[in-house]
Parts: structure tokens; sequence; C-alpha cells
């Protein structure tokens, strides 16, 4: 793959994506690690949402949510998912598609405590997706919850993080004339090898 030069040169495609994510950084106004996530409900209604993307493991991608939300039940119900990173400043976005496991153990754990005292207290107030009569019956949660945990609220069993470990990784970069550049990583399991193919824009 001498091709295969530039931004999309490396081995490792979890390498390739920090690098983009780190210049991201230095060019998106707002929210540059903000990936659109892609899952499927038990009839296989497809659903969308942006979510902040926390980790490039070595092998996974890190998101944390509600395990009582939408996305949850449809992550946990169909263990897959997909998602897209699109950088306007850079003119390049990448894809993903693969299997999902949770992530609550140390990690969520280290994650929520980083997070702010009004991240945390939402958590505990929020039961996302659910319906809400008003905005005045969440701030009132808001305030329970604060006198219920304090300033050192602990990460709510119901809330943690995700893994997506893919099976397919599209690096895309906008070209001249439309002749954009687009190569796909993919392959059968974590243990495998990866096999690179230039795809057509």
């Amino acid at each position: 793959m001498s091709e295969r030069t530039g931004i999309f040169a490396g081995e490792d495609p979890f390498e390739i994506a920090r690098s983009w994510l780190a210049e991201a950084e230095k060019s998106e106004p707002n929210d540059p690690n903000a990936i659109a996530l892609s899952t499927v409900d038990a009839d296989g209604m497809p659903n969308s949402r942006m979510v902040l993307l926390k980790d490039i493991e070595d092998a996974a991608f890190v998101f944390y949510t509600n395990y009582g939300s939408a996305k949850a039940q449809e992550l946990d119900g169909a263990g897959k998912a997909s998602f897209v990173m699109h950088w306007k400043s850079l003119r390049r976005q990448i894809r993903v598609r693969g299997h999902v496991m949770r992530e609550e153990g140390p990690q969520a754990d280290a994650y929520f405590e980083s997070r702010s005292l009004k991240s945390k207290l939402g958590a505990w107030a929020s039961e996302q997706s659910q319906p809400l009569n008003s905005r005045t019956e969440l701030i009132a949660k808001v305030a329970k919850m604060t006198a219920a945990h304090g300033t050192h609220p602990k990460r709510p069993p119901f809330w943690g993080g995700y893994r997506l470990i893919p099976a397919e990784i599209e690096f895309w970069a906008d070209g001249a004339f439309r002749l954009h550049d687009r190569f796909r990583w993919t392959r059968e399991a974590p243990e495998k090898q990866w096999e690179i193919q230039r795809l057509n824009p």
C-alpha cells in the first residue's frame, strides 16, 4: 500500500484516527470529538444522534451514556453500531462499524470523576430519553440529587461507557473535482490482520 502516503500513512488505524482528531482539535470551533452514532431498534428501525467520543484506545473507540437511554437499549439489543466523525475544517471524515460492549468498571468510574460537578449531578437527575413534563421538573430533580449526593457524587449504576470494537474503519478526505480519497480497513476479528482497500469516491 505504498499509495497510502501523507495523512493516510501508517499501519495502525487507531493511531491515524488519533492523529486526525488531534489535528481537528486545532481547527474545529466546537466539539471536534463529536460523532454521529447510529443504532437499530428491535424492529430494525435505524436511529442516529450526536455523541462525544471520549477515548481512542489501541483497539476500540469509547463513549459514555445513560444505560436507560434509547441508544443504550439499542446498543445492548443489537450488540453492533456505527458512527461517523466529520470535520468541515479539515474536509475529512472517519466512518466506523463494529461490535459494542459495555465499559462499566474502573475506567468508567475514572471518566465520571473527571466530569464537572454539574455534569455529574445532571447524569443522576436525567432519565435520558424518557418523557419529561417540564424543565422545571428536571431542575427540581437536579436540586434533589444535589442534596442527596453532595459535591462528590459517585458514578450512577445506570450510567457508564460503551466500547466499539471495529470490524471496519474508513478514512475519507476531500479531493479535487469530487475525486475524494477513501481507504477502508477491515478485519474479521481483533486478533486478525487488517485488510486495506482504496475505494472509488
